[in-house]
């Protein structure tokens, strides 16, 4: 008589395969030129990316099996998410890999899961990706906005040097807006240098 093993003991013992595919899953997401130097350099220093990508990818792997909420979860999908938010992938595009792990397993694991006992466990494991995903896109999406706000710093502070070189825009001092400055421009004058 055999023994059923739970989904939690077929999972870490698939981790490796299941991880090693699940990255590919993430590479492929990216152009074709791209993916071959992602697969292959996973050195730190010479491609930041790839090992951003296998760090991650493991690290959420191993929270997932815990089941429990877990910190380092937000903080391995914001440092895969961030590089994917400066390369301008669509929501939907950047968080996508998620739902990969679902594949992945049930490639690796579609008859163990199938057997009595184990899909109970496989859609509480699934609703536990979904809630992945879910995560994903509010990282993603916070990403994007610090890029936002990012850029449009930049493109102030560019307009403002501008101005400022044409003789368009000066900067104030800093108590311009005290009852007590005396400062400022007097009538009829138009710079703060007249």
């Amino acid at each position: 008589m055999s023994s059923i093993m739970s989904l939690a003991d077929l999972l870490a013992q698939k981790k490796s395969p299941i991880v090693k595919k699940w990255c590919e899953v993430v590479v492929q997401t990216y152009p074709e030129g791209g993916q071959s130097f992602l697969k292959t350099k996973k050195n730190q220093f010479s491609n930041p990316v790839g090992h951003t990508i296998a760090e991650g990818i493991e690290s959420i792997y191993d929270e997932l099996l815990k089941g429990a909420k877990s910190d380092k979860i937000p903080l391995s999908i914001d440092n895969i998410l961030r590089v994917r938010a400066v390369q301008d992938f669509f929501p939907s595009r950047a968080v996508d890999f998620v739902f990969g792990l679902k594949k992945v397993i049930r490639k690796e694991l579609g008859k163990e899961i199938l057997k009595e006992g184990i899909s109970e466990e496989w859609a509480e494991f699934e609703s536990r990706i979904d809630d992945l995903a879910l995560l994903s896109f509010d990282v993603y999406m916070q990403c994007r906005q610090k890029v936002f706000d990012i850029r449009v710093s930049a493109v102030k502070n560019q307009s403002h040097k501008l101005l400022k070189m044409a003789g368009l825009a000066y900067d104030l001092p800093e108590n311009y807006e005290s009852p007590d400055y005396e400062g400022g421009l007097k009538e009829g004058q138009t710079h703060l240098s007249e």
